[in-house]
């Protein structure tokens, strides 16, 4: 530790440079710790995101890194680690893509990419995260992103669906493995949110989302953001191997003939 320098929690945000990643990212650099992010594309965007982290009195590193890689991965931990001169605090899996086509024509390129960077990508973190969290001895917490197909099977979406149930049960796998060390794992599961790219798919997407969500709209990015703050912090700190649905209550109602 650095003389007369006051250490602050270090959280790790994988895709962070955009969408959802980058909310989180600003929101634990609002919380006081500083942060470093992964990302594949938009260098600008990363560029930017180091300028507003910084402006809020913390400290960032962006680094590109393909999450289902493990060299890229080794390199950002160790990135990380050599410019804040510690071991993660937080970690937060949130890189992932999607692809969109019926089972009988999805391409098995589609399949390996999105497992590859989803499902492994999540495991590949953790297990860096695990292993410095331990050898620094402080505990911490990871908390992974999921999604409403956690639960139910998504039309067209079969490799993102396996993706994210994979990570549901690999969520619980690491919590009870790693929970001796002092290090909670959870999954957050967003429900219809709000974006660029679900707008792009589907101009009509906060109509007709919010007309089968019992709280009547859809999520944004910002709606994520306590969800995974309160599973980061010290106030989940008897909370792991869960799931906490942020969805409005659309996968929790049933598929109920009558209104």
């Amino acid at each position: 530790m650095r003389e007369g320098i006051v250490m602050r929690k270090l959280a790790l945000v994988t895709g962070g440079n955009t969408g959802i990643g980058r909310v989180l990212a600003l929101a634990f650099a609002k919380a006081g710790h500083d942060v470093a992010f992964s990302w594949v594309s938009r260098p600008d965007m990363a560029e930017s995101l180091v300028a507003e982290i910084e402006a809020r009195g913390v400290s960032a590193m962006g680094l590109p890194c393909d999450v289902g890689v493990e060299a890229e991965v080794l390199a950002f931990f160790d990135a990380a680690e050599r410019q804040f001169e510690r071991a993660p605090d937080i970690l937060v899996n949130n890189a992932g893509i999607q692809t969109w086509a019926p089972l009988l024509d999805l391409d098995e390129s589609d399949w390996d990419a999105v497992i590859r960077t989803n499902l492994k990508g999540t495991f590949l973190n953790t297990r860096e995260a695990g292993r410095r969290m331990v050898a620094a001895g402080k505990g911490g917490a990871i908390v992974n992103i999921g999604s409403g197909c956690n639960k139910l099977a998504f039309p067209n979406l079969v490799d993102y669906t396996a993706s994210k149930g994979g990570i549901e049960q690999f969520t619980k796998s690491a919590a009870v493995e790693l929970g001796h060390h002092g290090i909670r794992v959870n999954c957050v599961a967003p429900g219809a949110i709000i974006n660029e790219r679900t707008v792009a798919e589907a101009p009509d997407y906060a109509a007709s989302w919010s007309a089968i969500t019992p709280l009547r709209r859809v999520g944004t990015a910002d709606d994520i953001v306590g969800p995974v703050l309160f599973l980061a912090g010290e106030n989940a700190a008897f909370v792991t191997g869960q799931t906490l649905w942020v969805d409005g209550g659309v996968f929790t109602q049933a598929n109920w003939p009558q209104r």
